[in-house]
C-alpha cells in the first residue's frame, strides 16, 4: 500500500511536494462514503483508496507522476543499466538559481507485509548523493541503512554487509543488495515492479499487451468481456485471434517486379474483434456483425479494452495504479464508474488505489470523493509546482466542488489573457 510520496528539493522545503494517501482525520456527513473510500491498516493509520489530482496545463500533475515512474526505473535498473561514470538522467529544476545546482529528492512511504518503510534518495546527474531505508511500528522508526556519498551506516541491515565497496557512485545501494540476493532488498524491489503501476492514459494502446495476456485465463477473460459490457458499448462480445504478421520485400531479383511482394514471417498478431448484435426493423436480432476494434471502434473504446486488464487486476491484487490523464477520451460517466470500482468496499475488497490526473470538473463532488482525496497543483511566481489538498480549505458543508474550484477559490486553474485584444491587434 502507498502511504505518500515526496519530490523536489530537500535544501529548499518549498521545492519539495509531498502526496499523501494517508486519511485525515476530517469530520464528513456521508459515513457511507468513509466507510467505501478509506481503509484501516491500524488504529493510528487509515489509508485512502483514490485520489484525484487537478491543475491548469503546465501546473506540474505530469511531472508528478513521471517523478515516480522515474524513482521506479531508477530503483529497478541503476545497478544494471547504468555504467561506470555514465550521466544519471534526472532533470533538475531548472527555473530557480537557487536550486538548478543542487540534487533531487525522492521519498516513498509504504506497507509491505504489513511494515512500514520509508526509502528515499537524492541524487544528481553523477552520483547518488544520499540515500536512506527506515523501517517503523506503532511507536518508533529504526534506520535500516543510511548513505551519504560513499559513506554507509548498516547497523540494523546485515543483508548489506560487505556490499557498499561494490557499489557505484551512480548506482542505488538498494538495488544493489538486492542483486546480491538481499531477502529485504530483494522484496521492496518486488514491490516497485509488480505493486506500483504508473499508466499514461494517452498513449494507452501500448497496454493492450496485459489485457491479452489476461485473456489467456478463462476468468479473467470472462471478466473483461462482462467489464466491457457493462460500459454500454454496444459490444455483445469479443474475440482475439491470431493473424499472420506480412512483410514486403522490394527485391526484384527474387520476385520479378519492382511492385514488391508480401510474405508471411513466423511470428503472428493478436487481432481484437468486437461482436454486435444487428437488427431489422422491428427490432428483432437478426445476425451479429464482427468488427476490428482498431478500424471500427472508437478511440474510447479501444482506449477502455486496453487498460481493462491492467484495471481489474489492480483491483483483483490489491495493486497501486497511477494513471496520467485517466478521462482522455472518455464520457465523464464512464471515468467515475472507473473511479467508482475503486471506492467501493464490494469490486475493491483488497484495497487497491488509484491516484490519477485529470482535468474533469464533473468528478468534483463530496458524493464521490472526501476532501483529503482531491488534490490540486498551481505553479507560483518562479514556476514551481505548489501541490495540496482541498483539506486545507474551509468548505461549507452544502459547498459544490465543482462550482467552487472553477470560479477559482481553490487555486490550479488557469488565468487565460484576452484573446479579444489579440485578435484586434491581428486584424487592425
Amino acid at each position: 500500500m502507498l502511504i505518500g510520496f515526496s519530490v523536489g528539493n530537500y535544501k529548499s522545503f518549498k521545492e519539495t511536494v509531498t502526496l499523501s494517501m494517508v486519511a485525515s482525520s476530517i469530520t464528513e456527513d456521508d459515513r457511507e462514503l468513509d466507510e467505501n473510500n478509506v481503509f484501516e491498516i491500524n488504529h493510528r493509520l487509515k489509508l485512502l483508496k483514490s485520489a484525484a489530482i487537478y491543475g491548469a496545463n503546465a501546473s506540474g500533475k505530469s511531472n508528478l507522476v513521471a517523478a515516480v515512474n522515474f524513482m521506479k526505473w531508477f530503483v529497478l535498473n541503476s545497478s544494471k543499466e547504468t555504467q561506470v561514470s555514465e550521466a544519471i538522467d534526472i532533470k533538475a529544476f531548472r527555473l530557480s538559481t537557487e536550486t538548478e545546482k543542487e540534487p533531487s529528492f525522492f521519498e516513498i512511504v509504504f506497507l509491505l507485509e504489513g511494515k512500514n518503510f520509508r526509502y528515499g534518495f537524492e541524487i544528481n546527474s553523477e552520483q547518488v548523493v544520499a540515500e536512506w531505508l527506515f523501517q517503523s511500528d506503532e511507536d518508533s522508526e529504526t534506520m535500516l541503512f543510511e548513505r551519504d556519498f560513499d559513506s554507509f551506516i548498516l547497523d540494523d541491515f546485515p543483508e548489506g554487509q560487505g556490499i557498499s565497496d561494490k557499489t557505484r557512485n551512480n548506482a542505488l545501494f538498494l538495488s544493489v543488495v538486492a542483486q546480491f540476493n538481499g531477502k529485504l532488498s530483494g522484496k521492496i524491489l518486488l514491490w516497485f515492479s509488480k505493486t506500483l503501476q504508473l499508466i499514461s492514459g494517452l498513449q494507452d494502446r501500448q497496454y493492450r499487451k496485459e489485457t491479452l495476456e489476461s485473456f489467456e485465463n478463462d476468468r479473467h477473460r470472462h471478466d473483461i468481456i462482462e467489464f466491457i459490457k457493462k460500459l454500454d458499448l454496444g459490444i455483445a462480445d469479443i474475440q482475439i485471434t491470431n493473424q499472420p504478421v506480412f512483410i514486403i520485400s522490394n527485391n526484384t531479383a527474387l520476385y520479378g517486379n519492382s511492385y514488391g511482394s508480401l510474405y508471411p514471417i513466423s511470428e503472428s498478431k493478436p487481432a481484437v474483434k468486437t461482436v454486435h448484435r444487428k437488427y431489422d426493423a422491428d427490432g428483432k436480432q437478426t445476425a451479429i456483425e464482427i468488427f476490428d476494434i482498431e478500424k471500427h471502434e472508437s478511440e474510447g473504446t479501444n482506449k477502455l479494452f486496453a487498460l481493462a486488464g491492467l484495471l481489474l487486476d489492480t483491483l483483483r491484487t490489491g495493486k497501486i495504479l497511477f494513471i496520467d490523464e485517466l478521462d482522455a477520451r472518455l464520457h465523464p460517466l464512464i471515468t467515475r464508474e472507473l473511479i467508482c470500482l475503486f471506492n467501493s468496499n464490494e469490486t475493491n475488497p483488497h484495497n487497491a488505489q488509484l491516484i490519477f490526473t485529470t482535468h474533469d470538473t464533473n468528478l468534483l463532488s463530496s458524493k464521490t470523493f472526501r476532501r483529503d482525496q482531491i488534490w490540486f497543483t498551481e505553479k507560483d511566481n518562479k514556476g514551481a509546482t505548489d501541490l495540496y489538498s482541498l483539506v486545507e480549505y474551509k468548505v461549507g458543508k452544502n459547498a459544490s466542488f465543482e462550482h467552487d474550484y472553477i470560479i477559482g477559490k481553490y487555486g490550479a486553474i488557469p488565468f487565460v489573457g484576452n484573446f479579444k485584444e489579440l485578435l484586434g491587434e491581428l486584424y487592425a
